[in-house]
């Protein structure tokens, strides 16, 4: 007899909507225990640095929630409100809108509210744990294992689905034990280093590629955030969340080119002191904020793990590597995959097969949502992160149709439509280069696309599958670093 039915590993975000969507789906039917390393005062914090992250989520991706599982997000979880992300080529010349309107949240608040919310559910916690591994009989995952940093007694409870939401590093996932079909460790390609402060500030300059209250702004520049890009988000109209990402090799080579030894802190400084329209910034000491101000953090930018269960185990949020590959977004993938992972563990509890097979559909139903545009976008990002900033910006400029922004707003790969007339526009080989290499990757996506949609209905298919999808990624990926010589 297991100790649960199910247990979450990791308090954060990820793991507690998929708790709250578990006890929706099974009418809370079910005995659920979410597993935290985090006091009960610093629920789900990433770091001691707080709950780094750009704190920004699409109002669609709340409402695929809240409609759903009936969990509705109000102040003060979300700080503010805005009307969507506006991302600015290097030059500032050209502006793109993706991802339509959306909310700041307030990431301190919101894990406090959320426990709150799934302990009226009858979920509950065990707090200050640190979990090594999971226990397994067989071939089946049948718990979780660690110490109970209270009394540093080790700590073992059972249950019959281990849901693992410990993030990024997850050494439950690296050290799985019971599946071939799930990728246990991450390419160093595919991480970010991202920092962020939480300021308020004195108005300067007005200047809306800088700041604007009512649109988060991306600022994509080579020389800023190499491999990445700097954000300016706001949570007022004079407080901000303003941060970056780098990809460190790219980092590497910047700092070479440039003769400098810059890193992440020293790049967020940087990137502050030349925003004209903050002026006089100071870290938030609200209350809400005091315990999250400033960090670093590393962030995946990559498709979701090709496979994300196995018997008895399922993943979600970062241990399954879900942020978006173009923007590091997390949040967004997280409510929509815990969502759907609520509904696939009430159904396989309920049909008593919590085996390999009977926890497939979870892949299925992630990647019909969200999962089948992934690959591509991680194809367009290794492309972008080899561009200068002259080629993103006339890439941006020249090569952008209205469909192809429209594409973007939806978080999905542009077609370049705007390469249609290339002969009367592009200017040197060197844009050439560029647009051959966007539209190879536009070619790539919509294979992609069409292979995610042809994702095995059964584990029996997919180390097919999944060769077939490695041998072209790697092909892919090695001709876009053949541009990147010419580029």
């Amino acid at each position: 007899m297991s100790d649960y039915d199910v247990i979450v590993a990791g308090g954060g975000l990820a793991g507690t909507i998929t708790a709250q969507a578990i006890s929706h789906y099974s009418k809370q039917n079910l005995k659920i225990l979410v597993v935290d390393r985090n006091t009960e005062f610093f629920p789900g914090r990433k770091s001691l640095a707080g709950w780094v992250c750009g704190d920004a989520c699409s109002k669609e991706a709340v409402d695929f929630m809240a409609k759903r599982i009936k969990v509705e997000w109000t102040r003060p979880e979300i700080e503010h409100d805005v009307k969507g992300v506006m991302a600015f080529s290097p030059d500032k010349e050209t502006a793109i809108p993706f991802d339509g309107a959306g909310y700041m949240l307030n990431r301190q608040k919101l894990p406090e509210i959320q426990n709150e919310r799934c302990k009226k559910m009858g979920i509950e916690f065990e707090y200050e744990v640190n979990l090594t591994g999971l226990i397994y009989e067989g071939q089946q995952v049948v718990g979780i294992q660690g110490v109970d940093n209270k009394t540093k007694q080790p700590f073992k409870k059972t249950s019959k689905i281990v849901i693992d939401a410990t993030g990024v590093t997850s050494m439950l996932r690296n050290g799985l034990q019971n599946s071939t079909k799930v990728e246990k460790r991450i390419d160093r390609r595919d991480l970010e280093s991202t920092g962020r402060y939480i300021m308020h500030f004195e108005p300067g300059k007005k200047e809306l590629s800088e700041f604007d209250p009512d649109y988060c702004i991306i600022h994509l520049d080579q020389d800023i955030a190499p491999g990445g890009y700097g954000w300016v988000f706001p949570k007022g109209e004079t407080k901000v969340n303003i941060g970056l990402g780098v990809e460190k090799s790219l980092l590497d080579k910047r700092n070479k080119r440039l003769g400098k030894k810059d890193n992440v802190e020293s790049l967020m400084k940087e990137y502050l002191h030349r925003n004209v329209a903050i002026k006089n910034a100071k870290l938030s000491e609200d209350p809400e904020d005091i315990n999250n101000n400033s960090g670093v953090f590393q962030v995946s930018v990559r498709r979701q793990n090709d496979c994300m269960v196995s018997g008895g185990y399922m993943m979600v949020g970062d241990s399954a590597w879900m942020p978006k590959p173009i923007d590091a977004g997390g949040i967004g993938p997280a409510l929509i995959a815990g969502t759907i992972l609520g509904n696939n563990v009430a159904q396989a509890l309920e049909a008593n097969d919590v085996s390999e097979a009977g926890l497939w559909q979870y892949n299925l139903d992630y990647i019909k949502e969200y999962g089948y545009k992934t690959a591509g976008l991680e194809l367009f990002r290794r492309l972008v992160q080899q561009m200068s900033n002259e080629q993103i910006s006339y890439g941006m400029k020249h090569f952008l149709g209205n469909m192809d922004v429209e594409s973007i707003s939806k978080g999905e790969h542009p077609d370049f439509s705007g390469l249609g007339k290339i002969g009367m526009i592009i200017r040197g080989a060197m844009n050439k280069t560029v647009a051959d290499g966007l539209r190879y990757t536009s070619k790539q996506n919509q294979w992609l696309v069409e292979h995610y949609n042809n994702y095995p209905k059964d584990p029996s298919g997919f180390d097919e599958w999944n060769k077939t999808l490695h041998q072209k990624l790697d092909e892919a990926f090695t001709k876009i670093e053949a541009f990147d010589s010419k580029i």
